[in-house]
């Protein structure tokens, strides 16, 4: 009896992974440019990858890029709304731009920009574009850990050549839960850790940016660079160098986190970090971020430093 427990239970286990085993890595994470360049050359058309070029410079597409990218400019997604800028556009209008980009329910998708030094943040825009996707649904999704300047620093191949992905498929359902208004933030934060993710400078006031000087009440400060390599503002650190500085913050796994900054590239990239590098739970993004709440004069602002509780 035992012995056919096993067979029964072997057999099962062996039919999971003839279902599913092809899947089981449709996650949301870093890679190597190592690992995504197999990926890219790989022998099977079906195992080969959506590459996104996510820079804001066209030109710069131009010079040089992966192997098989397509070019999707990161604010294409964003626009003007009834006088606040970058925000980002109806729904309707993403699908449309991320179906002409090839966007595809079925294939991963690695994703990239270049700009290794602060204050170019170029990163920010590969980030942005990797919440849109998982907003929509997108399961499937690599950030290339060093972006274009670890691949060359790797002397993988760079292109000039232009590439253009087949019309894509969205997911039927996606996620809009992961995102905040402003009025989720308000409701939230009395019992949530609010975090702003801008330079502390921006934080406090001190700049020549904001139609309003300060931060969110009660929100604390934590730059996104922080996460960052200082060489390369493309490459993540592990989490097992910054989780004792996240914690000093308050930014622990046992929190609901609600991420922003000016316009939300910076707070996709710290939500990213801690969504799927760090692996928190609860983590979501105020998509309005400041530009939006600054014009929101009936809500009040503060330039006071708040640490952790």
């Amino acid at each position: 009896m035992q012995s056919l427990r096993f067979t029964i239970c072997s057999l099962f286990l062996m039919l999971a992974f003839a279902m599913f085993g092809s899947t089981a890595r449709a996650d949301i994470d870093i890679i190597s440019p190592a690992e995504a360049q197999k990926l890219i050359e790989s022998t099977d058309p079906a195992k080969r990858p959506i590459v996104l070029d996510t820079r804001g410079g066209y030109k710069d597409y131009f010079r040089g890029h992966l192997p098989t990218a397509h070019h999707l400019n990161f604010d294409t997604l964003r626009g003007t709304d009834k006088g606040v800028p970058v925000q980002y556009l109806p729904d309707d209008l993403t699908k449309a731009l991320l179906v002409r980009a090839g966007i595809d329910k079925n294939r991963m998708h690695l994703i990239y920009a270049t700009g290794e030094k602060l204050p170019n943040d170029e990163i920010l825009s590969a980030s942005m574009v990797a919440y849109v996707l998982e907003k929509f649904g997108v399961e499937n999704i690599r950030i290339v850990d060093g972006g274009l300047p670890g691949w060359k620093a790797a002397k993988l191949p760079v292109t000039q050549e232009y590439f253009g992905n087949p019309t894509g498929t969205l997911p039927e359902k996606g996620k809009p839960e992961i995102a905040l208004n402003v009025d989720d933030v308000l409701t939230r934060k009395p019992t949530a850790v609010l975090v702003d993710a801008r330079p502390h400078n921006e934080y406090l006031g001190d700049d020549e940016i904001w139609l309003r000087k300060g931060h969110i009440p009660g929100a604390i400060s934590f730059h996104w660079a922080r996460l960052m390599a200082t060489d390369n503002t493309h490459e993540f650190k592990p989490f097992e160098k910054t989780k004792n500085e996240l914690a000093a913050a308050g930014l622990t796994t046992d929190k609901e986190i609600l991420v922003y900054c000016g316009t939300s590239r910076e707070g996709s990239l710290l939500r990213f970090y801690l969504k799927h590098v760090a692996k928190y739970p609860n983590v979501r993004l105020y998509e309005g971020s400041w530009k939006e709440y600054a014009s929101l004069k009936q809500h009040p602002a503060e330039t006071k430093e708040n640490k952790a509780k």
